[in-house]
């Protein structure tokens, strides 16, 4: 094991396990300083349940709920509660109950399209420092899903970092390879590969988790998100499957996102494998992540260049040249298109929901005018 399990510090039921907020993440320039309210407390949003949320402040962690105004006046799934969110709670005495009345601003909130045919947004998490992308060097390694996560990443304005794990099952030159056309993918970006079969790796990821920075776990099922986390607590406490045999896909083993302390005091928040990736309007994360195409549009002979069919596109004339890969021009046309699509289709379904919002109300109001 890489640390002491004696030094985990809580768990997501109600307990009394007292911390500073800047232990917490809390900074107090993003927020101002200090929030005088006699009634309401800040707390940190550790978990997130069907009915309840968990959170943590100065006095312990309590099972807390959002207001009816709270939830009455949501106008869709960002307006509730999540997973690393600063809120400002009632909490009674002794850390049985709590009641949120706020959300705090967010410094960013990491989002995507729910999974299946329905266009919706699924917060996954907010207030992130840095995002950990892992992807596993079996049967998992996919550069084009990469991509998605760096564009999902950079559009929150989240740092990405990958992590390349079970490096134990190819040999060192292979590691080698992937870990430099990772770092080909963006300008800056870092990469590490690690196993936690033989530890290789752990200790340069430690140096990385600073105290009192959020992380955020992100990766498909399977690929050793909760092993990992499970040597950085130093305990068996998160539950792992092995991958199928038949195909080498992962098992959902996380079902709830949380956020743990690690034994260096840093915030990891733990999600669910992700098997379906959609995002939302992701053009500054495209950007980024795509920053060689980027650089071409700008000279491109159009402003409005679809870089498809366009004569005096430098796209195009970087792909016929050899210079631009096609695989990365194909992924790039792929997001863009699906992101703009999802887009749309989620803009005209609020727009559905909130006309429809709107006869309700005038029924009710009309019903209550004609009753006898």
């Amino acid at each position: 094991m890489l640390v002491d399990a004696r030094a985990v510090l809580w768990h997501t039921g109600a307990g009394k396990n007292a911390m500073r907020l800047e232990e917490l993440g809390f900074d107090a320039a993003f927020y101002g300083g200090t929030l005088p309210d006699a009634d309401l407390t800040p707390a940190r949003v550790i978990a997130v349940h069907r009915e309840a949320c968990i959170i943590q402040n100065e006095g312990g962690t309590a099972r807390a709920e959002a207001t009816g105004k709270l939830i009455y006046s949501a106008a869709s799934p960002l307006d509730y509660p999540s997973v690393g969110d600063w809120v400002r709670a009632q909490v009674f005495p002794e850390q049985e109950f709590a009641v949120i009345h706020q959300i705090l601003p967010r410094k960013n909130v990491l989002t995507r399209k729910t999974a299946g045919k329905d266009i919706d947004l699924q917060v996954i998490a907010a207030n992130i420092d840095t995002a950990l992308i892992v992807q596993s060097l079996d049967a998992d390694f996919n550069p084009r899903r990469l991509e998605r996560y760096l564009a999902m990443a950079c559009e929150s304005r989240i740092t990405p970092v990958v992590l390349l794990s079970k490096c134990d099952l190819v040999g060192e030159e292979v590691v080698g390879e992937l870990l430099t056309s990772v770092k080909a993918l963006m300008p800056g970006l870092q990469a590490s590969a690690f196993s936690t079969v033989t530890g290789q790796g752990l200790a340069e990821l430690a140096y990385l988790l600073l105290p009192g920075q959020t992380f955020c776990l992100l990766g498909s099922s399977g690929v050793g998100k909760s092993t990992l986390l499970n040597s950085l607590l130093g305990e068996e406490r998160l539950t792992t499957r092995a991958v199928r045999f038949k195909d080498g896909k992962g098992r959902h083993t996380t079902s709830v996102r949380q956020l743990l302390c690690l034994p260096g005091g840093a915030l990891m928040i733990d999600t669910p494998g992700m098997r379906e990736l959609g995002n939302f309007d992701i053009e500054e994360g495209l950007s980024e992540t795509f920053a060689e195409i980027t650089s071409l549009a700008s000279r491109c002979r159009y402003r409005d260049c679809t870089h498809v069919h366009e004569t005096g596109c430098a796209v195009l004339a970087a792909l016929a040249e050899g210079t631009l890969s096609r695989e990365r021009y194909e992924s790039y046309l792929k997001l863009s298109e699906e992101s703009a699509f999802q887009a749309r289709s989620y803009a005209e379904k609020r727009r559905q929901d909130k006309d429809f919002g709107k006869m309700v109300k005038a029924f009710k109001r009309d019903f209550g005018r004609n009753r006898p």
